[in-house]
Order: structure tokens, then C-alpha cells, then sequence
């Protein structure tokens, strides 16, 4: 099976590809993929509550939430 590594970094000239990390995991020949990375200023973002909100909401009281957690714990014995 082919191990794959990603890391990001900066393309320094028309040949060469600086790396942000160091890798130790491959020698030899390598094959290059490169994709553009947006910057965090291109990127949305929303706050935690627009996310949280716009999840479905559960079906659930918090007694069977809680009696399942506890089936779980009872289940691990003394570990």
C-alpha cells in the first residue's frame, strides 16, 4: 500500500516547493500534487451558535440519554 503525506507549503520559485514541516516518514522519489489552499480570510465562517442552531434537534429526553450513559458505565465493570 503507498503511503501518502500531507503537508502545506509555499511554492519559493517555478521549481521548487518549500515545506511548512519536516518529513522524515519517505526517501527516494516522490510524486507531487499540488492544490491551491485558501487563506483564512477566504474561508467562511460561522459561529458556533449559527452551527449549533442549525443542527436538527433530538428526539430524546435527558432520562433516556442519562439511563444510557449509566447502562454504558455499568457495562465497563472496574475497569
Amino acid at each position: 500500500m503507498q503511503r501518502a503525506i500531507v503537508i502545506r507549503g509555499h511554492i519559493a520559485d517555478r521549481q521548487r516547493v518549500d515545506l511548512d514541516e519536516p518529513v522524515d516518514e519517505l526517501r527516494g522519489q516522490v510524486e507531487v500534487t499540488l492544490r491551491a489552499v485558501p487563506n483564512d480570510k477566504e474561508m467562511p465562517r460561522k459561529k458556533i451558535a449559527e452551527v449549533l442552531a442549525s443542527l436538527s434537534h433530538g428526539t430524546r429526553t435527558q432520562e433516556e440519554i442519562d439511563a444510557e450513559l449509566a447502562d454504558e458505565r455499568s457495562s465497563w465493570g472496574d475497569r
